[in-house]
């Protein structure tokens, strides 16, 4: 059990299953909205009869207002808010719903944040910063991977310094999310894969955190174990809806388990290739994520083992430091089969930009509860390893 005392957030209201969206409306009317933002991206718009859509006829269904921006991009920038928030102001929305994966949640959170806080965005990094709430905030999920529709996480990239910035507060968990896996099925194959080795990360980082505590574990545990089993037939066959159901299952536990025990040197890490190479996020936690395993081994070898049982490895007659190690290779495994690149330089990093990284994801949020405390020398070398 846990020597200490801790908090477990997550939205008020989770809705799950096929179907659900269907609530949107509903739920608006209960939180009194009346004209609403809806926060998405161009490629999800196009879609005919697709996410958007879906949510618009709820909407309007419900006698809810919708006024549209979708000019999210990945990784979204600081200027997408400022866009967004221009919108909001000027149509008089009441209301924000974000449909789509972590961008459009993240930029969603950050016109909530822009419209109740005065100043830059940035003067808000941290952790509990915040002072004013938030205009209620609807999360339409539809991608398993980043669970920004349940996290207190605005994850943002400021377009003069290309640097990821995260601003952690209760006040930026949505009043509802919804994840229906109806509106995942047929999300092509790389970015299931991406999103779903995310979720991965999430999990993992959340059991070794040093923040961890028994609820928290729970979490990560089934999500590990749900990903395992489902994320090879979700990316084999975008249509198979049960291993569509299992991920989104697994990524919503993942979330509740790093919102509530943090990450690590994996995110951190990530969070620089994201801001200076605009590198999509699951790919780059995946990469990184087995050399961050290795690094972070001796300072928990028994949790590492746990995990390699979680993966299906057996175990049996194995020390804790050599079970541990089938952790890792199961993970790479997993990164392998579902098409994941293996190295940073098949993405373009250049070398010359470790040490720079290295510094800058030493002061990232997520650092601090990574279980092993390194230094700048040591963190570039993760980098090198993963090169």
């Amino acid at each position: 059990m846990s020597d200490r005392m801790y908090d477990f957030l997550v939205p008020n209201v989770n809705f799950f299953g096929p179907g659900s969206v269907s609530v949107v409306g509903e739920r608006c009317k209960l939180l009194g909205g009346k004209k609403v933002l809806l926060v998405t991206d161009k490629g999800l718009r196009s879609i005919k009869d697709g996410a958007v859509d879906r949510t618009v006829k709820h909407l309007h269904e419900a006698g809810i207002e919708v006024v549209i921006f979708d000019g999210v991009e990945p990784n979204p920038k600081d200027t997408n808010v400022l866009d967004g928030l221009a919108i909001f102001r000027k149509e008089h929305c009441d209301m924000i719903i974000t449909v789509g994966g972590g961008s459009p949640h993240d930029c969603g959170k950050g016109i909530g944040i822009a419209a109740t806080h005065p100043g830059d965005l940035y003067q808000y990094a941290g952790i509990e910063t915040l002072t004013h709430a938030l205009p209620p905030i609807i999360a339409v999920n539809t991608t398993a991977g980043t669970a920004s529709e349940v996290t207190r996480h605005c994850v943002l990239t400021n377009t003069k310094t290309k640097v990821k910035f995260v601003i952690v507060s209760w006040r930026n968990l949505p009043c509802v999310s919804i994840n229906d896996p109806q509106l995942m099925l047929g999300k092509p194959a790389g970015l299931t894969a991406a999103t779903g080795m995310d979720a991965l990360t999430h999990a993992v980082e959340a059991y070794i955190s040093k923040d961890a505590n028994p609820v928290t574990d729970a979490s990560a545990i089934q999500a590990i174990k749900l990903i395992a089993t489902n994320l090879r037939q979700a990316v084999a066959l975008g249509s198979n809806l049960k291993a569509r159901e299992n991920m989104a299952c697994a990524s919503l536990l993942a979330g509740m388990a790093f919102n509530n025990a943090n990450l690590g040197y994996v995110h951190a890490m990530a969070h620089q290739l994201g801001g200076l190479y605009d590198m999509a996020h699951g790919v780059a936690n995946a990469v990184l994520l087995p050399h961050v395993c290795r690094y972070n081994l001796i300072a928990n070898p028994e949790k590492f083992a746990d995990i390699a049982t979680f993966m299906g490895e057996n175990t049996a007659g194995l020390s804790t430091l050599d079970a541990a190690e089938l952790a890792i290779k199961a993970i790479t495994r997993l990164s392998k089969d579902v098409g994941i690149p293996q190295h940073l330089r098949e993405l373009g990093v250049k070398e010359a930009d470790f040490p720079y990284m290295a510094e800058m994801a030493l002061k990232d949020g997520n650092a601090f509860s990574n279980p092993r405390k390194g230094n700048e020398k040591e963190v570039a070398e993760i980098f090198r390893q993963a090169f």
